[in-house]
């Protein structure tokens, strides 16, 4: 088994869970504002199921959707990281790659400062020679944050079977980024544009 993958950015540590991440987890997954691109938002009780699948896949492989917390304070923000997709999709099997931040901590470059060093895990430690991610055609700020990390709209849109006919959140889009395309752009793509 390889030893659970903890590490820092600039401003930000990436850990394993702990009991008392619990709590800010589902307040957040309770806030409307936040889950606004997902079906509904979470109760406590499925808040806490996720921690305990992300606590099962760091123990297991080192890896999955880490906690997140300000290095300068040590506050619980959310979670960024890499997650194998259960569901069937037309493109899996895939790592994805994903993030959730609380409200407050939102416009600050977190999500962006966290994805790029979770690639660099994913690339680098991990061994992965490509990593996705994908959400609702409508959630611009997610995409955003894709580009910024240097991944590439695959224009492979699908619908996402787990949403209803005429949600609008149903539509989603694809996007890739290879090993090779992450080392030939290097380690902050984002930060020429």
């Amino acid at each position: 088994m390889p030893p659970p993958i903890e590490f820092d950015t600039e401003r930000l540590r990436l850990r394993q869970w702990r009991a008392s991440d619990r709590e800010p987890l589902a307040a957040m997954n309770a806030d409307a504002e936040v889950m606004r691109f997902f079906p509904s938002t979470l109760t406590r009780e499925a808040s806490d199921r996720s921690v305990d699948l992300w606590q099962r896949e760091i123990a297991g492989r080192g890896w999955s959707n880490w906690a997140v917390e300000l290095k300068a304070s040590g506050e619980f923000i959310g979670f960024i990281g890499l997650t194998v997709p259960w569901r069937k999709l037309p493109f899996t099997p895939c790592v994805e790659i994903g993030w959730r931040l609380s409200r407050a901590h939102w416009r600050r470059g977190y999500a962006t400062e966290g994805a790029r060093a979770v690639l660099r895990v994913g690339f680098t430690q991990v061994g992965l020679d490509e990593i996705v991610s994908f959400t609702a055609v409508v959630n611009l700020p997610s995409r955003a944050v894709m580009e910024r990390i240097g991944m590439a709209d695959a224009r492979e849109d699908f619908d996402h079977p787990a949403l209803a006919e005429g949600s609008p959140l149903r539509r989603h889009c694809l996007y890739r980024l290879s090993c090779a395309r992450w080392q030939a752009l290097g380690e902050t793509p984002a930060e020429r544009g």
